[in-house]
């Protein structure tokens, strides 16, 4: 019989985009009259979510087959707001999430600036306040993300978008997207610095792809609080040291890595997990996109203990992990 290791969850790492029940975007969807490639929902259903026999090639592959359709229905202030509130209220009831962070790019929720971003923005903190007076057992926030894709001008206004909301529900910022040989890390170093000044939480995406260079430049000169999977660096022993060293917490999440082939298989997943609490590495566990990658935290805790990736007292001190590394008060 299968148990709940904890009562209540934590959820650190988790995309709007890849957080919402398809039936729930497939509704937005069709009230905002976007034209879906297909008009039977099964079909859509198909095209948004991964099950354990799909696998993209890299995560290039995956922003553009999954993430373009839910960005494109999430791009109105209305749908944001439904969303946000879906995906948080969902969260509860399916997981008993108590302390929950979603985040998205509102870059990519403007349709190109023709909605307004303040807009956006606002209806993402409404949504969650909205989700939290319905459920008072939960305390959520909402971390804006930079993304390599832009330019260092669009991710500056999210830093300061982020920065200006701060008191009304944005406890972070994140920087995300697939590698790309036009983006420079270094020169977006200041917007991590005017984001860490006015009290922000600061968490990046490096690490999950083939990007050590990238990773070690974080850690060294960002200094993040938290890192977006990071589980490449357990090939690096001096990288995972400084990882250590700085107390910065990997956000880990084992069936997006798997089914975004960061590793080939469950042995690899395992190697790396190993060596990371070898190490000494504080990690939570996190689900990236419970609807997406139809998973759960329970059910990630779950394949870890079954897979003897990680044991119960390891996965009881990454719920403790993720809750003192939270960015909500």
């Amino acid at each position: 019989m299968r148990q709940k290791l904890t009562k209540t969850a934590v959820e650190l790492h988790s995309h709007l985009g890849a957080a919402v029940a398809p039936a729930i975007l497939w509704s937005i969807a069709h009230r905002q009259g976007i034209k879906l490639p297909s008009k039977n929902y099964w079909d859509f259903r198909d095209m948004i979510i991964m099950t354990g026999a799909e696998k993209n090639k890299n995560l290039t592959e995956m922003d553009r087959h999954f993430f373009h359709w839910t960005e494109l229905i999430q791009s109105s202030p209305e749908a944001i707001e439904e969303s946000v509130k879906a995906t948080i209220a969902g969260g509860y009831r399916k997981s008993n999430i108590t302390l929950h962070e979603l985040r998205f790019c509102p870059m990519k929720r403007n349709r190109g600036g023709e909605r307004d971003l303040d807009h956006i923005i606002m209806s993402a903190i409404w949504g969650t306040q909205k989700a939290m007076l319905e459920y008072p057992q939960v305390k959520a926030g909402v971390i804006l993300m930079l993304d390599r894709t832009l330019t260092f001008a669009q991710n500056k206004i999210i830093v300061q978008k982020a920065i200006k909301y701060q008191r009304l529900g944005i406890v972070g910022i994140d920087l995300a997207g697939p590698n790309n040989k036009n983006f420079n890390m270094e020169k977006h170093a200041p917007l991590f610095e005017m984001a860490r000044r006015a009290g922000l939480g600061i968490t990046v995406h490096t690490g999950e792809e083939k990007q050590l260079d990238e990773m070690r430049f974080v850690v060294n000169e960002i200094k993040p609080d938290r890192i977006g999977h990071g589980v490449q660096c357990a090939y690096d022993k001096n990288l995972m040291k400084e990882v250590a060293k700085q107390n910065i917490v990997l956000e880990v999440c084992p069936t997006s890595n798997l089914r975004n082939s960061v590793f080939k298989n469950v042995d690899g997943l395992r190697s790396a997990v190993r060596a990371l609490i070898k190490n000494k590495i504080k990690i939570a566990i996190c689900t990236d996109g419970p609807e997406m990658y139809q998973t759960g935290i329970h059910k990630e805790y779950q394949f870890l203990l079954e897979n003897k990736i990680m044991s119960r007292k390891e996965l009881e001190a990454a719920t403790q992990t993720a809750a003192k590394a939270s960015f909500i008060k």
